[in-house]
Formats: structure tokens, sequence, C-alpha cells
């Protein structure tokens, strides 16, 4: 199982995962001596150049994987809709990753009712040779007809966690497992505690490949909350 954080570009994060004079281009070198695997959300607010891509991979060690977060004019603007084209810019620029290149995410948005046809057509555009997640936030999703486009194009259900509950319901789409803890439960805001954690890990447990994200980034949360997770699945 790969853990990481979604993001590593956050200045407070300073003294919490990064030296104080550390500079900034730094600091996914010094973020991929701790984890091995980030989620990569720069590709849905702008989607970088091949050459950004390739730089990454340069920056970070052979092993290390990237995850990448699609475009929102796909999942958000066009909604799924006509997704040849941007399916192809995204894996014609995420591709200078190389062998750090990990799932795509597809999270959808919140307003977003289900619609299998749609989402099965995205699916068949992305290459073989590339995992693809899906989170869901809309509750007309969960049906058996989204669960077997998932299966049938190997697509994982994207797990997500908000303040303790689960978000999604914890279908096994796929060989691997992908998961999103965006809002821990505990003090400070938005910290994980141990029990919740410890029950992700065991639901986590014996799903083949994973990754793991955690998006709580304000204040360094999800640095620390990545790294007790990181302890709790080894004593699982």
């Amino acid at each position: 199982m790969l853990i990481g954080t979604s993001g590593w570009q956050y200045t407070d994060w300073r003294d919490v995962l990064y030296p104080p004079g550390l500079a900034q281009k730094r600091w996914l070198r010094h973020y991929a001596d701790t984890f091995a695997t980030v989620e990569n959300n720069n590709a849905f607010y702008r989607l970088p150049a091949r050459e950004t891509f390739e730089q990454w991979r340069d920056h970070t060690p052979p092993g290390f994987v990237m995850a990448v977060k699609a475009s929102r004019y796909l999942t958000h603007m066009k909604r799924l809709k006509d997704p040849a084209e941007p399916v192809e810019r995204l894996m014609n620029a995420a591709r200078g990753l190389g062998d750090r290149l990990g799932p795509v995410l597809l999270q959808l948005p919140p307003t977003l009712q289900a619609g299998t046809d749609r989402l099965a057509e995205c699916l068949r555009r992305f290459p073989d040779d590339v995992r693809v997640a899906v989170e869901p936030r809309h509750p007309s999703w969960w049906t058996d007809e989204t669960r077997r486009v998932l299966e049938h194009h190997g697509a994982a259900l994207c797990w997500a966690d908000r303040l303790g509950e689960a978000q999604t319901p914890l279908w096994r789409t796929a060989d691997w497992l992908y998961m999103r803890f965006h809002e821990g439960p505990a003090e400070p805001w938005p910290e994980y505690d141990d029990e919740t954690l410890q029950r992700r890990a065991d639901e986590l447990g014996g799903g083949g490949d994973g990754y793991v994200y955690f998006n709580n980034d304000p204040g360094g949360a999800a640095v620390r909350n990545a790294l007790r997770f990181t302890e709790l699945t080894r004593k699982s």
C-alpha cells in the first residue's frame, strides 16, 4: 500500500515537512524522501505541459508514484461528455512522468447525477495500461449498474472519508484500491484520530495494491496523518 498526501506545495507545511529555508523548487524531492507517492492536484485546475511532468519525474526517485487528478475541464465543465480529446490531451502530458505515472483520478462534481453510459464512454478512452479511479459524489451513482461499469473497465471506486464517515459504498471494483481522506473528526481540525485511521486501515486490508491520499492539508494535518496511517497499516 502506497500512502501519501494530495499535493505537496503548501506553504504552511514549512516546519512540518519542509525545513526552514528549503527552496520551494526542492520541495518535491524532499517530499519523496518521506513518502512513496503523491496525488497531483495541479492538473485538475490547469493541465501542466508535458515538460513539467518530465521535471517532476526527474525530481523523484525510481519507484515513486504520482497519481494525477484529471482536469476539471473533463469532469466539471464537460461533465464527462465528449471525453476523447480531453483524455488524450491529459495522457499526452501525464506520460511525461514515465514509470512514475500512477492512477488517474476522476473526481465528479457533487451535482453530477448518475450517467453510466457517459462514464463508460469516458473510461473506454483511457489506455489499457493506465489505472483509473472514480470518485462520484452524488448519491444517484450508488447502483448496481455503476458498479458493473467500474468492474467492466477495471476502474476503482474511490473510497472517501469525511469527518470519519464513509462518503461512498466500500465496493471493490478492481484488484486495487484508492482512498482519499478529506477531513478528520478530531481536534484540532482537520486532524484524524487513531480510531478512525485504524478502522479505515482494517477496511483496506487484503485488497491488493492500494493508494491512499490525505487531502486534509491545512496546518500540515495531512503529513502527520499520512505518517501515522503508515504506522498503523504496518502493524495490521
